[in-house]
């Protein structure tokens, strides 16, 4: 039998299941008792022993330290959502000017309601609510609407999304299973037709004549005003869809459209998926055996992925012929990004299944597709969904690392290249849209932990001017005659305002998400090093400098994700720790983004020996300028990414680390999907020991320190197989270890209380084993 299909023995279920009783019933315990801080003097290189009992020996000092968490913290962290909810989301203005859509739910509600804004007058009304329309019952989504908003990882509830019409009288959005227009004009709703199963991602054709949808994995349109509707394709089976993106396009591009209409009106492109050989992995509900398993078609590296094609079929439903676009699937069988707009035809960008090419490809009304530019890299090519951008004038907007950092450039039609937009010096992150006047918005700049907007006029770039300032993170939904509103999220706090490029008093969007009670005391640093790390320390808010704290490192070190960056609501459960008599560490190694291709590449065929040793080198360099960390108590934490490089951590260098809590860690890569990680590591029958060097199962045996692993059992993302792995070779390996499952929870873990616990509980594990005394 092969290690992945290999069964856990009964006596590892029931070790696990120890681990579960010992570690739910410990309480957390009452955060207005006052800790006491020692001094460590444990020998640098750590003791097995002292590893082996779950303590770390010290000698205790009488310097006391007094504890200044909110005892209230833990409770509005989890029912506000880390804080996000209350925050405007989906905002569009009208194509005059007068008036903004967007949706936002209250500070400690998941539903979301749909809201105007008067630009004139600065008024706010609510213009439709979910209550309203279906009442106060409990929300039904459908099992693929419910993966698609875990792919999205939308939280919320109610109304999540809406389309505007073409001639912006008229809105639509789905709701529990329903399909609603809404009147602008005089505030009348009306529910679309609902036969063939839930609407997902409906949108009105370009004339506003029509409104398609997918529904039940088949596309449908409905005529306006007749509601007539009819259905345009008819899958055989159900293991095929259309319409929709599948789960890599979902997870791992970005993309969540699998339908578009075409600028006329007449025909929809729409993609094809046959998952007939894709592997299934089933979800279990331990706390329900009866109910059967859910069923999950997930490509594992190396494994069958899903066999995509894109079809055109007349939007009409007269012709029900389809015509498959041609395009050699063998070669670059990804379909990574879509568009079809007005001055170009349909356009598809595909990848190789190693992600080291990618071409753009036009379409002809017959199906037959041309290459019009390719983009190569011997490592991987990184693409994103804002290009390829077609302008006006029939050219377009394509980014590009070809020399060695991210670039916007303009092309011809025919992919040839006309200018170079953006110099290297700009740090372009990402394309956010071209306005009127021919002006391109772009995010950017050159230090890694702010983000800045850019305009840049398409005609003459060299005009290109910087449009936010001061630190921190800045975004924007660019609007007509030059208005925009810009989100500024820094360390001193959030607010969003609608501006104007010709200047001008600012009008304040309202966002009614709380804050904690307490201010942040975080510093950010560049670490004294070649290789400049950047790092945030988070220090208790009585820090006092003539004390040593133990060290939490908080880690993700994974690929497209950063975590140092100028804005407070990435710190908050860190200061929370910190004030319980920590100092909370995190730092950007190589292998994160914005820094340039080679940092970003340097993982390439190991997910783990550069990546931990940049966090222990930038640790340590801390500890040589900053003695009030004590480097000999030192622990570690992450989710997913940041989960397995925990794991990694407290095994392979436990001279550094005495614990861990690793959260829902990828232990054995050959586990996770396709897309992202043969993007990385390669296909696994070709490098096998890429696989291996990164596999924590190939270490496992060698854990000396504690070792707490988190587990949601319906993740769909980062199966419970991969704890459930690692706690087979740990055991196989007598290593002791602690187990929390968190039963019916996916990835996200959205659930309140089992959020606050799991925060609780991570705490209470690292006073333990790092020697905190308990209050």
């Amino acid at each position: 039998m092969s290690h992945r299909s290999a069964p856990l023995p009964c006596s590892l279920l029931i070790v696990a299941c120890c681990a579960v009783l010992a570690a739910g019933c410990t309480q957390p315990r009452c955060e207005n008792s006052q800790p006491r801080m020692a001094e460590s003097r444990v020998n640098p290189k750590g003791c097995a022993q002292d590893a082996r009992n779950n303590a770390v020996s010290t000698e205790q000092s009488v310097v006391p330290y007094e504890g200044v968490a909110d005892p209230d913290f833990l409770q509005q962290f989890a029912e506000t959502y880390r804080f996000r909810l209350g925050q405007p989301s989906r905002a569009t203005f009208l194509k005059d000017g007068s008036r903004l859509l967007f949706l936002r739910s209250g500070p400690r509600s998941f539903v979301n309601e749909l809201f105007e804004l008067d630009l004139q007058t600065g008024a706010e009304r609510v213009l439709v609510t979910a209550e309203a329309l279906v009442g106060g019952g409990e929300e039904t989504l459908s099992a693929q609407e419910k993966a698609r908003r875990e792919r999205m990882r939308l939280a919320t509830r109610g109304i999540v999304s809406f389309a505007l019409s073409p001639d912006e009288t008229r809105l639509l959005f789905p709701l529990s299973g329903h399909l609603f227009g809404y009147s602008l004009a005089d505030a009348a709703v009306v529910e679309l037709p609902n036969d063939g199963g839930d609407p997902i991602d409906p949108q009105f054709s370009p004339d506003g004549t029509q409104v398609a949808c997918v529904r039940n994995g088949d596309v449908y349109v409905i005529d306006l005003p007749s509601l007539a509707q009819r259905q345009l394709t008819h899958k055989a089976n159900e293991a095929e869809t259309n319409g929709l993106a599948e789960f890599v396009a979902q997870e791992e591009m970005g993309r969540y459209q699998g339908y578009w209409w075409s600028p006329d009106s007449q025909t929809i492109a729409y993609q094809h998926n046959d998952e007939s050989a894709v592997e299934t992995l089933y979800i279990s509900d331990p706390a329900h055996p009866e109910v059967a398993p859910v069923p999950n078609r997930y490509p594992r590296a190396g494994s069958v992925n899903v066999d995509v094609k894109v079809g055109l079929i007349a939007a009409n439903g007269v012709d029900a012929t389809t015509t498959w676009v041609e395009w050699d699937r063998t070669a670059y069988p990804y379909l990574h990004t879509v568009k079809w707009e007005k001055s170009a035809p349909l356009s598809l960008v595909v990848q190789n299944r190693t992600q080291t090419e990618a071409a753009i490809l036009l379409v002809e009304p017959s199906g037959v597709s041309h290459v019009i530019h390719q983009e190569r890299d011997e490592a991987w090519v990184n693409l994103e969904q804002d290009v390829p951008k077609w302008l006006d004038d029939g050219r377009f907007l394509w980014t590009t690392e070809r020399d060695g950092f991210n670039q916007l450039e303009l092309r011809a039609q025919d992919g040839a290249l006309v200018e170079t937009l953006t110099p290297a010096s700009l740090g372009l992150r990402g394309l956010v849209a071209v306005d009127d006047d021919g002006g391109a918005w772009v995010r950017g700049g050159a230090e890694p932990t702010e983000e800045h907007l850019f305009r840049v006029p398409i005609a003459a770039p060299n005009d290109t001017v910087q449009l936010s300032q001061g630190e921190g993170l800045h975004s924007a939904t660019v609007g007509p005659n030059g208005i925009w509103l810009h989100r500024t999220a820094e360390l001193a706090g959030l607010h969003y305002q609608i501006e104007s490029l010709s200047g001008g008093a600012a009008l304040p969007l309202i966002q009614v998400s709380e804050s904690p009670s307490f201010e942040l005391n975080v510093a950010i640093e560049t670490v004294n090093l070649p290789n400049a790390y950047r790092a945030a320390l988070i220090r208790p808010r009585n820090f006092d400098p003539a004390l040593r704290y133990p060290v939490l490192l908080s880690v993700y070190g994974g690929p497209h994700y950063r975590t140092v960056y100028k804005d407070r609501a990435a710190f908050y459960m860190d200061q929370w720790v910190a004030d319980h008599g920590f100092i909370v560490v995190t730092v950007d190694g190589r292998g994160t983004p914005y820094r340039g291709r080679d940092w970003e590449r340097a993982i390439k065929y190991d997910f783990v020996t550069v990546v931990l040793d940049d966090q222990v080198a930038a640790l340590q360099a801390l500890g040589a300028v900053h003695p009030e960390l004590d480097l000999q108590r030192v622990g570690v934490s992450g989710w997913s990414f940041g989960g397995y490089l925990t794991a990694m951590a407290v095994i392979r260098r436990p001279e550094v680390f005495l614990a861990g809590v690793a959260g829902a860690p990828v232990v054995d890569w050959r586990d996770y999907d396709t897309h992202y990680t043969e993007r990385y590591l390669g296909l696994p029958e070709e490098h096998p020991e890429a696989y291996d060097v990164s596999s924590v199962l190939t270490y496992a045996a060698h854990l000396e320190r504690p070792l707490l692993l988190v587990h949601g059992s319906a993740d769909d993302n980062v199966f419970f197989l991969h704890s459930l792995k690692l706690l087979e070779a740990l055991f196989a390996a007598r290593r002791p270890f602690e187990f929390l499952p968190l039963i019916g929870q996916t990835h996200m873990v959205r659930d309140p209380e089992t959020r606050a616990h799991l925060e609780a509980r991570t705490l209470e594990f690292f006073r333990e084993k790092l020697g905190v005394p308990m209050p």
